[in-house]
């Protein structure tokens, strides 16, 4: 939960508040170093964040799938490697894109049309067809594993919620479920808007429908999480309480 909180926190942070400030002031501007930050943090915690609810993901089957096998299959040590390859795999994977993207001559004019730095919305300023190619290449490479990730979740949802319907309380039927299913729904819209974000063709984009499928994958599921993970958990609720 901490990490997740951190890597919610770092994605909100590296676009909604330039966006604010930009509404605010009136003006769109950033600067060229500026908006190749903002490609590389934004790359780097969404990544590490998807990694992160793989890994959680793996965490609840364990425990309900194979409880007798958790202390070994996910102790202290292991839960802190996992961690660990969720954060340098989101380093990675960021500082591919935004080198690879940010090397490419860009000579279609300088505005975005969209509130923050957003690769498919650079890579129509550029006029290297070999390297739109190769980014479009690691794009489809970081979606199939994305992807892949995703059909590691459903799967192991499936086991769960199997193993669910074997309790023979209801309220502990129903404690799983309502955490279970709003994770996977969220996890859900951030993998299918994503992926439409990144992959739609060019003759089906439009202003409000980028901006719509940027909210949705940048925005709602880190905001979100914190209600998902934190608030329905019932420790957390009484220290707020004693706050």
């Amino acid at each position: 939960l901490l990490h997740l909180s951190l890597t919610d926190l770092g994605c909100i942070c590296t676009t909604v508040p330039k966006a604010m400030h930009n509404s605010l002031w009136g003006t769109r501007q950033i600067s060229f170093a500026g908006c190749a930050a903002q490609v590389f943090f934004f790359l780097f915690f969404i990544s590490a964040e998807f990694s992160l609810l793989t890994i959680m993901c793996y965490d609840r089957y364990v425990a309900i799938c194979k409880p007798l096998h958790y202390g070994t299959l996910l102790g202290s040590r292991a839960c802190a490697h996992m961690a660990a390859a969720a954060w340098a795999s989101g380093f990675l994977n960021a500082l591919l894109h935004t080198a690879n993207t940010f090397s490419l001559p860009l000579c279609q004019g300088n505005a975005l049309g969209q509130f923050f730095c957003e690769i498919p919305h650079i890579l129509k300023l550029c006029c290297s067809h070999s390297g739109y190619i190769r980014e479009l290449g690691l794009i489809v490479v970081s979606a199939c594993l994305w992807l892949g990730c995703f059909i590691f979740m459903v799967f192991s949802y499936v086991q769960i919620f199997r193993a669910v319907l074997r309790f023979p309380s209801e309220q502990g039927r129903h404690k799983a479920f309502s955490t279970c299913l709003p994770h996977l729904a969220v996890v859900s819209l951030f993998v299918c808007t994503g992926t439409f974000a990144y992959l739609k063709p060019p003759s089906i984009s439009s202003p409000s429908l980028d901006l719509v499928f940027a909210v949705l994958y940048s925005v709602v599921p880190p905001a979100l999480n914190p209600l998902i993970y934190s608030l329905r958990n019932q420790e957390l609720r009484n220290a707020i309480r004693k706050m």
